[in-house]
């Protein structure tokens, strides 16, 4: 008979997270945070996201069994008291690798940054970004004139990326979406699809003239002159789903969401 796991619980703040967290302490036994094997987690994606970053400064990742007590959930499993401990014993795992944006800004500070949905860079004025984007070293468009640009997971490929008529990638696809935000510039040009290998750097045209900011999913840093972003494998993460739940049917069925 295998031991049950060591389980930690957190909640978003909100009222209905925090109702749902009580009712599961009372029902089931936890344990602190630094003693857990996994973790449950009540909100909705963007807790979820809080709750992955927060690991990765901590550098301590855990199995993530996320419950939907938010608006979309995309990221969770649906909200159910009964038969929690049955159902994450029969979750199935599903490995997500972050981005890692390193953003250096005008003034030649440097910050690096983990993105689970995306980064991406944004232009913080009336006047548009003039940016040169750089493929495995080699410049693939010297000047794109456009609002912004962003490069997504898989996982992240159905939020923001799919907002800016990105691609949707499939979850294991090893890719990644290259998606610019309302392109001028060249007219023709609507994103790349790369290997998760990629490396990919974008210089800011006019930096001075023309402020940017690289923002890494909910983190945000301030007039960039350059950024870089590549696939982070050496901290997998890991999310746990109930086996009816089948992330990667539900982003392939989002293509055909009207």
């Amino acid at each position: 008979m295998s031991v049950p796991k060591l389980r930690a619980l957190l909640a978003s703040p909100t009222a209905p997270a925090q109702t749902a967290a009580e009712e599961l302490r009372q029902t089931y036994d936890w344990v602190p945070l630094d003693e857990a094997e996994e973790v449950v987690a009540l909100g909705g994606d963007g807790f979820m996201l809080q709750t992955l970053h927060a690991m990765l400064e901590r550098r301590r990742l855990l199995p993530v069994f996320g419950m939907n007590l938010g608006t979309v959930g995309f990221l969770m499993n649906d909200w159910g008291l009964d038969g929690l401990t049955q159902r994450l014993e029969r979750a199935r795992p599903f490995r997500v690798a972050p981005l890692a944006m390193t953003a250096t800004t005008v003034e030649g500070e440097t910050c690096v940054l983990p993105a689970i949905n995306e980064a991406s860079l944004l232009r913080e004025t009336r006047q548009t970004a003039k940016l040169e984007v750089t493929i495995n070293g080699r410049i693939v468009i010297p000047e794109l004139v456009c609002d912004g640009i962003l490069v997504a997971t898989p996982a992240g490929s159905t939020a923001y990326n799919f907002s800016a008529q990105g691609p949707i990638l499939p979850l294991g696809s090893a890719l990644l979406a290259l998606t610019p935000i309302s392109p001028f510039r060249p007219r023709r040009w609507r994103g790349a699809i790369l290997p998760e290998k990629t490396r990919i750097d974008i210089r800011v045209l006019e930096a001075d003239k023309r402020p940017v900011s690289a923002v890494a999913d909910q983190r945000e840093i301030r007039e960039v002159c350059s950024v870089h972003v590549e696939i982070d494998r050496m901290r997998d993460l890991t999310l746990l789903f109930d086996p009816e739940h089948a992330l990667d049917d539900r982003i392939t069925m989002e293509q055909f969401i009207a």
